[in-house]
């Protein structure tokens, strides 16, 4: 049986909550969730991919356990939720590993290899954008005028992301067969959005999210210079980041390996085994 460890560091004088499981001798696999989640997203992968690595999962600062300062005590930005996942992997003793991405792991993720292109020994990206071919529209309008004018009417439409409805929305849209969804998944993430004072931390994040396609062009330099072993895993029904954006990672890794699946933003509740086993036969033609 495969056993899950809970454990908190220190960094910078924050509390981060983080997941480890698996022999800290075997390859490292660093798991970085996305919004409105936390390490929790992970908790039917981790013991799928626990025999064969070692693997961390944290919270960024300001989700699930992690601490959550005020928005006027801490300055949330991509910038700073990488220097605290950096400082954690050195307290840790990381020092190569491999990372899974998803919707603002993605941006943490890049932020890590492009300052430490040596430490990352391959990528699987499941929904963790990094062309401007994968933004849907549709979904990404509100964000961009937030960016451009924090106002009350670009606020308000900002935090219709945060309700119960809308996080349900990325839950079940794309999916075919909505009973594979557990609704505690979408209950867990609005109770802890909903905690005093976490909607400013948000509505931070959500403003400094525009900072993140410029960041594209270097990325992509990154991946042609690198040739990184590249795994993207895609729910193809994904309201947010469409399946264009899994494509468009070949543009410059002809050899990245991509697979749509039936399924949405937050694939793991609906295909977990199936993405599991895509993740080990990618890594497993890799070491490090």
């Amino acid at each position: 049986m495969i056993e899950v460890h809970y454990r908190y560091a220190t960094v910078d004088g924050r509390r981060l909550f983080y997941r480890e499981a698996g022999d800290p001798a075997k390859p490292a696999i660093v798991l970085l969730h996305g919004f409105p989640t936390s390490s929790f997203m992970f908790r039917e992968l981790i013991p799928l991919l626990a025999g064969d690595y070692h693997v961390i999962a944290p919270d960024h600062l300001g989700f699930g356990l992690s601490d959550a300062p005020g928005a006027d005590q801490f300055d949330y930005t991509f910038d700073a939720l990488t220097e605290l996942t950096a400082g954690l992997l050195r307290q840790l003793g990381v020092e190569r590993y491999a990372m899974y991405v998803q919707d603002y792991g993605a941006p943490i993720g890049w932020r890590l290899a492009l300052r430490d292109p040596e430490a990352v020994a391959a990528i699987v990206t499941q929904n963790g954008n990094g062309y401007d071919e994968g933004f849907v529209p549709e979904f990404w309008a509100g964000v961009w005028e937030y960016h451009k004018d924090r106002n009350p009417e670009t606020e308000a439409a900002m935090r219709g992301a945060l309700t119960l409805e809308s996080i349900r929305w990325q839950y079940l849209t794309g999916v075919a067969d909505e009973t594979l969804v557990d609704p505690t998944a979408w209950h867990h993430d609005f109770a802890l959005v909903s905690r005093p004072g976490n909607d400013a931390i948000q509505l931070d994040l959500f403003a400094d999210y525009a900072t993140n396609p410029p960041l594209y062009p270097r990325l992509h330099d990154y991946f042609r210079s690198s040739r990184i072993p590249l795994l993207a895993v895609w729910g193809k029904g994904d309201g947010i980041f469409g399946p264009d954006g899994a494509r468009a990672f070949a543009t410059d890794l002809p050899g990245a390996e991509i697979h749509l699946l039936d399924g949405g933003h937050f694939l793991l509740e609906s295909a977990v085994g199936e993405v599991a086993g895509l993740i080990r036969n990618f890594l497993g033609k890799h070491s490090w």
